[in-house]
């Protein structure tokens, strides 16, 4: 649990000040020297069966600070409507407690609730008030009548929370008492800021959701990107975690494919310069006859579309994983073959190379045991945190 820092006191006590202010008008998200750039975002799946009279107490991480906050609310793998009547945002104190004063209602459209259609998103109303970086949001809503499938994050890293019935607007966690670790229907979180603030979105699998990390101490390599980027000189200040454990670039199943939700999951959202690509271990491990052109040809249609949307794509070679089961030199073959293609072939704007800096200077096949979360495939702590200090953080700076 974190304590509550000086920083967020004062942050706090300008978003407090702020909540008297009129909201700013719908144009002016997207016009001026300001523009609404996303501080948190998670990749939508389907997550099980819906429960009604069910309230979620979700809590997720900001990268850029901003104004005007904004949550978009996901049924995108629902087979029904699913309507949201109460939804808050406040700042975490401890556990499933918030920040006295700062749980504030949210509207959509000028209403209290909204009702989101099968396979639909929808933006709340902008939140008057500044939102820090760095800094535990809480989005808690409730669901009156959600049935059929429930659309959210199943691997969160994180540990929120649920109850029954509606306590969104309590700001004390007594009635908070069922612990959960995935994000239900919250996929996206922005915030206002200057027109020269970017973001870069990480798509990738189960490295970059964070598995093998930490739980709860925001390792994943994204989150120490996000913490580099606060200090840095540079106008890129917004990270999107965008993986999926299973993920394949090609294939769906653990997810839609890279491929296939590459719109929903990071061209549809705001103020994004850069993709960041790190993906293609699934796809090739699991001897599912995938070679080295067929992952080629789909990094190609990545980085087509991207360039496309007036992004940038940054390419990160493929970790090794020998002593994972499903190892093999067949695959260690088709490793070798793409990540040549991602260093060498220019078809990036820039290429970050994770192979290099996880394996072993004695097995070029093996994760660096120092590094090795304990399954051979995934970094632990050290490993994530070594990724992101790879990063050049100039070549994320690009696009418009």
């Amino acid at each position: 649990m974190r304590a509550r820092s000086t920083r967020v006191r004062r942050m706090l006590a300008v978003l407090l000040v702020a909540a008297c202010a009129p909201a700013a008008p719908a144009s002016a998200h997207s016009s001026g020297s300001r523009h609404d750039v996303i501080t948190w975002g998670a990749s939508a799946d389907r997550l099980g069966d819906a429960v009604a009279d069910r309230s979620y107490r979700l809590v997720v991480r900001t990268s850029v600070a901003g104004d005007d906050l904004r949550i978009r609310l996901s049924n995108a793998f629902g087979d029904r409507p699913v309507t949201f009547d109460s939804v808050y945002a406040g700042l975490r104190r401890q556990g499933a407690a918030l920040v006295h004063d700062s749980n504030r209602r949210l509207t959509f459209g000028g209403a209290r609730s909204v009702t989101v259609p099968a396979g639909a998103t929808a933006y709340s109303d902008p939140l008057p008030g500044r939102l820090p970086a760095a800094t535990d949001l809480v989005i808690s809503l409730h669901t009156p009548d959600a049935a059929g499938p429930a659309t959210g994050h199943g691997m969160a890293m994180q540990t929120s929370y649920t109850a029954r019935g509606d306590h969104t607007a309590e700001e004390d966690g007594t009635n908070w008492t069922d612990p959960t670790g995935s994000w239900f229907y919250l996929d996206a979180v922005s915030v206002r800021t200057s027109a020269a603030t970017g973001a870069v979105v990480a798509l990738g699998d189960s490295i970059t959701d964070g598995w093998a990390s930490t739980t709860d101490t925001d390792r994943r390599w994204p989150d120490y990107l996000a913490r580099r980027l606060q200090k840095a000189d540079t106008t890129v200040k917004g990270v999107a975690d965008e993986g999926i454990s299973g993920n394949k670039v090609l294939a769906d199943g653990a997810g839609r494919s890279a491929l296939n939700r590459l719109q929903q999951d990071v061209l549809s959202h705001p103020g994004v310069r850069t993709v960041f690509l790190f993906e293609g271990v699934n796809d090739l491990k699991a001897h599912t006859g995938v070679m080295a052109q067929d992952l080629i040809a789909g990094y190609r249609q990545i980085v087509d579309r991207a360039h496309a949307a007036g992004e940038c794509v940054v390419g990160a070679t493929v970790a090794p994983f020998k002593g994972w089961p499903e190892w093999d030199p067949a695959a260690e073959t088709v490793r070798q073959e793409v990540n040549a293609f991602i260093r060498d072939s220019g078809e990036f704007d820039a290429v970050t190379d994770f192979d290099r800096i996880l394996r072993s200077p004695y097995d070029h096949e093996r994760i660096l045991p120092f590094f090795d979360g304990g399954d051979h495939l995934h970094p632990n702590d050290k490993g994530m945190q070594a990724m992101a200090d790879a990063v050049d953080l100039r070549a994320l700076d690009c696009g418009p």
